[in-house]
Order: C-alpha cells, then sequence, then structure tokens
C-alpha cells in the first residue's frame, strides 16, 4: 500500500456536486436566520411558517441530492463489492430513507 493510499481523502459520491451544495446550504442558512429576525420583530405567523416552509424545503432538497449521490456512488460501489459492506451500505440507505420520511 503506497502513502498515498494511505493519506488520500474518501471520494464521495456528492463531490462533484459540493459546490452546488453548499451554494443550497447557504441559502438555507440565510433562510433561517431570516426566520429568527421575523421572529424576533414580531412578524405575523402565516409569514413566518410561510419562510419555515421554505428553509425545510431547500433542506429537503439537499437531503435527497444526497441521499441520490450515496446510492449512485457508495451504494452501487458496496453492491459490486457484495458482502457485508454491502448490506452495511443498504442497511444505511434504508435508514436515511426512513429519517427522511419520518421529518
Amino acid at each position: 500500500m503506497s502513502v498515498e493510499t494511505i493519506t488520500a481523502a474518501p471520494q464521495h459520491g456528492y463531490t462533484a456536486d459540493k459546490e452546488a451544495l453548499l451554494k443550497r446550504l447557504r441559502r438555507a442558512e440565510g433562510q433561517v436566520r431570516g426566520v429568527a429576525r421575523m421572529v424576533d420583530e414580531d412578524a405575523y405567523c402565516i409569514d413566518i411558517l410561510t419562510q419555515v416552509s421554505a428553509a425545510t424545503k431547500a433542506l429537503e432538497t439537499v437531503a435527497l441530492q444526497l441521499l441520490e449521490d450515496h446510492l449512485a456512488h457508495c451504494v452501487a460501489e458496496a453492491a459490486e463489492q457484495g458482502g457485508p459492506v454491502a448490506q452495511q451500505k443498504l442497511a444505511e440507505a434504508s435508514a436515511a430513507i426512513a429519517r427522511l420520511v419520518r421529518s
């Protein structure tokens, strides 16, 4: 095993979309700060709920993109290897989907 293999950071499925994901997360962060400001300024409840919904949708979009990338990269790679690694990745993906559905 070479030194390069030991020190190389793992390649995640979302790496190719990292900048787009960070942009979406920054937008969601701004929306959450906006919601906090609205509460601080005693804004109308329905207006605050509308902004909470928008922030939630932004985070759901990020979550779905990460899940899609995880399935296409990590789970697909593990499935090719088979065995316990594949079972673990499938279980992780299943649990992540369950958390998203419940939220």
